[in-house]
């Protein structure tokens, strides 16, 4: 899998542009996801999410994925989990201090970050959250449907959640 990683970053833009395809298209789907329930399509979707994106990117279904920002490469592959670039032990030659035969992810991910379109490369300078570990093991494509669709009732409704209805938005 090392190998197909390797080739995803070197392909972040044709993986971007995958990406900027499908979002949209799964995110549309909202209306099915709730009227199955989000609830009984985690265990199969985060199995079909764990075997591509396991398979292209070697991802560890942190469900809070950050490729897009980190230039197709998983941060999560890091030895240390670090998901806001790298450690300071990056060998000479590029490599990880901790996996000497690996080349560094956040190498890899600023690789990658250049590889993609000017908006989705400018991302990597982006500060991620740390991880929440109560999402490991299920489907940050679910997760983002729902966010997306939180994001879209909050832009016709004109407020924030919590905003009482007199209240200009921000």
């Amino acid at each position: 899998m090392y190998s197909v990683r390797r080739w995803a970053v070197r392909h972040a833009r044709l993986m971007e542009r995958t990406y900027n395809v499908f979002e949209p298209l799964f995110t549309r789907l909202d209306p099915l996801w709730r009227r199955l329930g989000y609830g009984r399509l985690e265990k199969p979707v985060a199995a079909v999410e764990r075997g591509l994106k396991g398979w292209l990117f070697d991802c560890r279904m942190c469900g809070q994925c950050a490729l897009s920002s980190t230039g197709m490469a998983c941060p999560m592959n890091c030895p240390k989990n670090l998901r806001n670039g790298p450690c300071g032990g990056v060998r000479a030659n590029g490599h990880c201090e901790v996996k000497p035969d690996m080349k560094c992810v956040w190498v890899e991910a600023w690789e990658g970050s250049q590889r993609m379109t000017e908006q989705g490369g400018a991302r990597i300078h982006q500060v991620q959250p740390p991880v929440d570990f109560q999402f490991q093991n299920t489907s940050s494509w679910l997760r983002v449907s729902r966010q997306k669709r939180q994001e879209r009732l909050i832009a016709r409704s004109g407020h924030t959640p919590g905003q009482s209805h007199g209240e200009p938005s921000a």
